[in-house]
C-alpha cells in the first residue's frame, strides 16, 4: 500500500467555536493507481489533499506514505518525504517568476540534490512541447504554457506520487483538455500514482478510482459522479 489515512480527522478554530473540516477518513491507495477526489466547494477536498501529502497536519488519525507514518516526522523530514516522493501541480501554477521555464523545473531536482537536473528538466520540457520556449519567464507564457510547465516540474525527480489540486481550473475548455491529456500520458510513462482534486467530472471518470468528499465524508463514488 503506497498511502493510508487511518482515521484521518481536520479540526480548526474559528470565531464561533471549533469546526470539523474533515471527518474521521480511512482511504488506501495503492502505487500506479489513478484516483480523482470530488464534491462540492467547502467539502473538505482540498484539505484532505493538503493532509495526504504532508503540507499539513492532521488534528487526529494518521497518514502513513510507504508505512512511514507523517505524524511521528519533524517538519524537515516531511519536506524530505516531499521532495524524495512527491510532486505537485496547483491550479495557479505557481511558477517562480524570476526563473526561466527550464529553471523552474530544475528547481526540485536541485533543491533535493539531484545530479543531471538540467537534462532531466530540458527533456520533460520536450514532452510537453516547450522545447523551444525554456528561455522564457512565466510573464512571457500563457496559462496553457505555464501549466505544461508546471506538470514538467512536477514529473522532475521521478516521484513516486504526484498530487494535482484543481490542474486545469485556470484554463479554457480546450487548452485544458490539452493538459488533461498531457498529465494522464506523463503520468502512464513514469507509472506515477496521481491523485487529483478536481470539480471536474468529465475529467474524474477518466481517473480509475472517484472518491467523494461531502461535508467532510469521504465515500467511494461507483459509476456517476455527477
Amino acid at each position: 500500500m503506497l498511502i493510508q489515512a487511518q482515521q484521518l480527522e481536520k479540526i480548526v478554530d474559528t470565531s464561533e467555536g471549533k469546526l470539523q473540516i474533515l471527518q474521521p477518513i480511512n482511504v488506501s491507495i495503492n502505487a500506479g493507481e489513478t484516483v480523482a477526489i470530488v464534491g462540492a466547494s467547502g467539502s473538505g477536498k482540498s484539505t484532505l489533499l493538503s493532509l495526504l501529502a504532508g503540507l499539513d497536519l492532521a488534528t487526529a488519525g494518521d497518514v502513513l506514505i510507504e508505512n512511514e507514518k507523517l505524524s511521528e516526522l519533524d517538519e524537515e523530514q516531511r519536506a524530505k518525504v516531499r521532495a524524495d516522493k512527491i510532486g505537485f501541480i496547483f491550479q495557479q501554477f505557481l511558477l517562480v517568476p524570476s526563473l526561466t521555464a527550464l529553471e523552474n523545473v530544475m528547481l526540485p531536482a536541485e533543491l533535493a540534490g539531484h545530479k543531471g537536473a538540467e537534462k532531466e528538466a530540458r527533456e520533460l520540457l520536450a514532452k510537453v512541447g516547450l522545447a523551444d520556449r525554456w528561455h522564457h519567464y512565466p510573464n512571457q507564457l500563457s496559462g496553457g504554457e505555464q501549466q505544461r510547465v508546471a506538470i514538467a516540474r512536477a514529473f522532475v525527480g521521478q516521484p513516486k506520487i504526484l498530487f494535482a489540486d484543481e490542474p486545469t481550473g485556470n484554463l479554457d475548455t480546450h487548452t485544458g483538455e490539452k493538459v488533461e491529456q498531457l498529465l494522464f500520458d506523463l503520468n502512464k510513462d513514469y507509472g506515477t500514482t496521481l491523485i487529483m482534486v478536481t470539480h471536474d467530472n468529465q475529467l474524474a471518470e477518466k481517473c480509475q478510482r472517484v472518491l467523494r468528499m461531502d461535508a467532510g465524508k469521504l465515500t467511494e463514488a461507483t459509476q456517476d459522479v455527477a
